[in-house]
C-alpha cells in the first residue's frame, strides 16, 4: 500500500510559518466564540487495489448570505480564504464498514492513504470532525487491469487564469465571480474523448492552486462538462523554511507519486507553456518513460504569454522518444495526438 504524506519533524521552523499558525489559532478561537464549528470539506481522491487516498480539509467555514430562500448569492473568489483552517484536528474516517482516525496538518488539510476494499470507479466514503454530521467524500478506485491514465494542470490549460502574474492571481482568486471564469475552448471535449477512448482511466487535475479554491474548481469542471477527476492541489503557506511552497515541487513530487502508486499505468500529460509544465514533463518522461504515453502542451497566445510572464517551452523533447504535441486549443491538441497514434482516429 502506497505510503501516507506526512510532515517530518524539523528542528527549525520558519518565523512566518508560526506566526500564520498562532494567527490561524486566534482566528478559531473568535470562531467558537461566536458559536461556529468545524466541518471537513472532502476533495475527490483517487485508491488502487487495497487502499485510497484521502484528501480534504478541517475548517470552520463562515455562513453563506442569502438572497432568497435557497439562492446564495454568487460567490466570489475571497469567500473560499475567509474559512478558518483547523490544524491537528482528528478526523473519523468511514470506509465501507471500517473507522479510521486521521490527523490533520497545521493547515487543516488531510492526505492519509487508509486501507480499503473497494470496487473499481467512483465509490464513497464518508469524513467527520467532533460532533459534526459526517459528509461523504468520492474516491476513484483504479482497476488493476487499467493501463492509460490523464494528468491535467488546470490554470491556462483548462481554465482561462493568468495566474502567474501575482496581482492577477489575486484578482482571479480572490475577486472574479465563480461564474465568470471561462474554460479553455476545446479542452472539455478533448478530455472527455480521452475518458470515453479509455474507459476505466483516472483523470487527476494536478494544480499550483490553493486548497482553498477545490470546491470552486469542482463546480467550474462540472459545468463545463469537463470529466470528474481526483483534485491535487497544495497550500500557498509557508513552510519550515521557506516563505511560499514551491508549486513546481509539488507537481513534480506527485507525478512521481503517481508513477510509483501505478506502476503499470501510463499517463498522458496535458499542461501548457506557460507555467513550467513543459520543463517539468520533460523531466518526468525522461525519469520515467515506462509512465508517460504522450505529453500534449497547450500554446498560449501572445497575450497570455505576457501575462504569464512568457514561455518556458523546451525545445528538444526526443530524449523519452514519448510523443509530444502543442497546438492552442483542445480541438488541436486532440487532432495532434490522434496523428501522433496517442488516440484512436
Amino acid at each position: 500500500m502506497p505510503e501516507t504524506t506526512r510532515e517530518s519533524p524539523r528542528p527549525k521552523i520558519l518565523w512566518l510559518a508560526r506566526l500564520e499558525y498562532h494567527l490561524h489559532a486566534w482566528r478559531e478561537r473568535r470562531a467558537r466564540a461566536r458559536g461556529l464549528t468545524p466541518s471537513v470539506t472532502p476533495f475527490p481522491s483517487y485508491g488502487g487495489s487495497g487502499w485510497v487516498r484521502v484528501l480534504g480539509r478541517v475548517l470552520i467555514v463562515p455562513p453563506m448570505p442569502q438572497r432568497n430562500p435557497g439562492e446564495y448569492s454568487s460567490v466570489r473568489g475571497w469567500r473560499s480564504f475567509a474559512s478558518v483552517p483547523i490544524g491537528y484536528a482528528q478526523v473519523t474516517v468511514t470506509i465501507g464498514d471500517v473507522t479510521h482516525e486521521v490527523v490533520s496538518d497545521r493547515g487543516g488539510v488531510i492526505d492519509a492513504v487508509l486501507p480499503a476494499t473497494l470496487d473499481a470507479g467512483w465509490q464513497t466514503f464518508t469524513m467527520s470532525v467532533e460532533d459534526s454530521d459526517p459528509v461523504e467524500s468520492r474516491t476513484f478506485i483504479v482497476d488493476e487491469d487499467i493501463r492509460f491514465g490523464v494528468v491535467s494542470d488546470v490554470d491556462d490549460t483548462v481554465m482561462v487564469t493568468a495566474l502567474p502574474r501575482p496581482l492577477l492571481a489575486a484578482w482571479n482568486s480572490f475577486i472574479v465571480d465563480e461564474h465568470a471564469r471561462q474554460p479553455v475552448a476545446g479542452m472539455a471535449v478533448l478530455l472527455e474523448r480521452v475518458v470515453r477512448d479509455n474507459p476505466g482511466s483516472p483523470v487527476v487535475y494536478l494544480s499550483t492552486g490553493a486548497w482553498n479554491i477545490a470546491p470552486t474548481l469542482v463546480r467550474f469542471l462540472r459545468r463545463h462538462l469537463f470529466p470528474s477527476g481526483a483534485m491535487l492541489l497544495t497550500d500557498w503557506g509557508p513552510t519550515h523554511d521557506r516563505w511560499f511552497r514551491s508549486g513546481r515541487e509539488h507537481k513534480a513530487d506527485n507525478l512521481r507519486r503517481l508513477a510509483r502508486e501505478f506502476p503499470d499505468v501510463r499517463w498522458l500529460l496535458i499542461g501548457d507553456d506557460g507555467q513550467h509544465d513543459d520543463e517539468l514533463y520533460t523531466r518526468f518522461t525522461s525519469e520515467h518513460p515506462e509512465n508517460v504515453v504522450g505529453v500534449a502542451i497547450r500554446r498560449l497566445s501572445p497575450a497570455e504569454a505576457v501575462l504569464a510572464g512568457g514561455r518556458t517551452a523546451v525545445n528538444d523533447h526526443s530524449a523519452a522518444g514519448i510523443p509530444w504535441v502543442t497546438d492552442n486549443d483542445g480541438a488541436g491538441l486532440l487532432e495532434r495526438l490522434e496523428e501522433a497514434g496517442v488516440l484512436d482516429d
